[in-house]
């Protein structure tokens, strides 16, 4: 996953002449998703974004409180351009995840932003709409962040982990009795 994250003083997304969202102090970020990307893109891609520390202290100190520190909120946008390469003068978008699998990891991780912070604090755009991203930048300070790559043993491990998950759940569902 591939993240631009912007500090702003404000930020909106429309679609024609209708607000989507819009936010004060935070951040803006555009979400790209590669066909490589999985839950622990995810995970690592929140983490980062509830943590990144691009914002001053109450001292004044440079780099210093993240978004946690001053509960501020997030515009994430979904940009599946962000993945693309050059063939020639045109680009090829051949490296993006596609339609419902690319929704559904973003939605994923609005969840997760949610979840480990506040769901009221996240905000997006609209998937796969034509939107205007209206941002005021503050410094500007745009800093650009991407997953990385995962080894197979990686990946193994994760599934593992996934597994023994799902056989503790079952696990605890079931009455002693039965």
């Amino acid at each position: 996953m591939k993240a631009i994250i912007q500090r702003v003083t404000t930020a909106k997304v429309t679609v024609g002449e209708e607000l989507v969202s819009s936010i004060g102090k935070g951040l803006c970020v555009l979400v790209g998703i590669s066909s490589d990307d999985n839950a622990n893109d995810v995970d690592w891609l929140a983490k980062k974004l509830l943590n990144i520390r691009l914002f001053e202290d109450p001292a004044g100190k440079r780099w210093s409180q993240s978004v946690l520190d001053q509960q501020l909120e997030i515009l994430c946008v979904s940009q599946f351009t962000l993945y693309n390469k050059m063939k020639g003068n045109k680009p090829d978008f051949s490296r993006a995840m596609q339609g419902p699998d690319a929704q559904s990891l973003y939605q994923t991780l609005l969840q997760k932003l949610g979840s480990q912070y506040r769901p009221d604090m996240i905000k997006d755009g609209r998937f796969g709409a034509m939107m205007q991203v209206h941002i005021q930048n503050d410094g500007p300070v745009t800093i650009e962040l991407e997953s990385p790559v995962q080894s197979q043993q990686d990946l193994d491990k994760l599934k593992r982990a996934n597994e023994h998950k799902a056989k503790s759940k079952q696990g605890q569902g079931e009455s002693p009795l039965s």
